[in-house]
């Protein structure tokens, strides 16, 4: 798959933060691997999308990659630096004889220098040759459960080196969201600043809750006679049980509100809402006695929900 984030979202460098927004949602439901478990290759292509969005959707990181600065995977791309600019550094382990133009790419010039060290047995350091470049960014993917990301927790990862390495989940983390951990990248190169540790992280899908930007959906099973004459029942939030008045006559689809139940991020004093839909389930053997009533009350009902759709298929 390609590094270019443009082309994994399968945009071009013109898009609008809308558009880039659209694609990501598009293709995160085409790939993700808890929704297609039999996909061999979807767990690749989501981390590949999720890598792609986390570039373009800050602007910072966008500019940086349309002006060279980094790469499609976040890496710091070291400046071009030429071997006339180290001509007259004493010691210095090459000439132009030795066919570097001023197109010559860093990391030839670079590797150069280490077999002149090697071959003359040198010690000195690319600091003291006038190089320095920042290390390379370190990009890894952690599972989260849904919840934790919502209300916000702390877990830690495990480095390929053994490090154990602390990293904060802010409340309200989005899924595919990569949080940014400063100087915990790859060392830099002759003095240079550490890269840093990019995170990108999944949610676990939740059995219960589903989540729209800020709001929480859920959807609530009622009975028969609690969507007839409406009742006071208890409906599950991201923090706990809450009571909550069904009205009488309530349709399955009908949804309620429950204001500030939502998603709270950091530096946000407005929380999210919960959206309740209701659906209205009947037990799979009712009883004689509600079979013989319902016998008869349907006798004497006139009322057809289906008459305004009906009508409306006939025009």
């Amino acid at each position: 798959m390609s590094n270019d984030p443009y082309d994994v979202l399968g945009l071009t460098k013109a898009a609008k933060p809308a558009d880039i927004k659209k694609a990501y949602r598009k293709l995160v439901r085409d790939s993700h691997p808890d929704l297609h478990p039999d996909d061999a290759g979807a767990d690749a292509r989501f981390k590949a999308i999720s890598a792609a969005y986390d570039i373009l959707k800050d602007p910072e990181t966008r500019t940086r990659f349309d002006a060279g600065e980094i790469d499609g995977l976040g890496a710091e791309r070291p400046p071009r630096q030429y071997y006339r600019d180290y001509a007259d550094t004493p010691g210095n382990a090459y000439h132009p004889r030795q066919g570097f133009d001023q197109n010559a790419d860093l990391g030839d010039i670079f590797a150069e220098i280490l077999r002149n060290q090697a071959r003359h047995g040198g010690a000195d350091d690319l600091g003291s040759r006038g190089f320095r470049a920042p290390g390379a960014d370190a990009r890894y993917t952690l599972d989260v459960p849904f919840l934790d990301a919502v209300r916000g927790s702390e877990t830690r990862i495990t480095l390929p080196d053994g490090q154990s390495l602390a990293v904060k989940i802010p409340p309200g983390t989005e899924d595919g969201q990569t949080l940014r951990l400063r100087g915990k990248g790859a060392p830099g190169h002759g003095g240079g600043t550490p890269g840093d540790a990019l995170i990108t992280v999944t949610l676990r899908p939740h059995p219960v809750f589903r989540r729209d930007g800020d709001d929480i959906l859920l959807t609530l099973p009622i009975t028969f006679d609690e969507a007839v004459l409406g009742a006071k029942v208890t409906a599950p939030t991201i923090d706990g049980p809450v009571g909550l008045t069904i009205p009488p006559g309530a349709s399955s689809g009908r949804v309620l509100r429950l204001r500030g139940r939502g998603v709270s991020r950091a530096g946000q004093k407005a929380k999210g809402d919960q959206l309740v839909e209701l659906k209205i389930t009947v037990p799979s053997a009712p009883d004689a006695a509600l079979r013989d009533f319902l016998s008869e009350w349907r006798k004497t009902q006139t009322f057809d929900p289906r008459f305004e759709m009906m009508k409306g298929a006939q025009t």
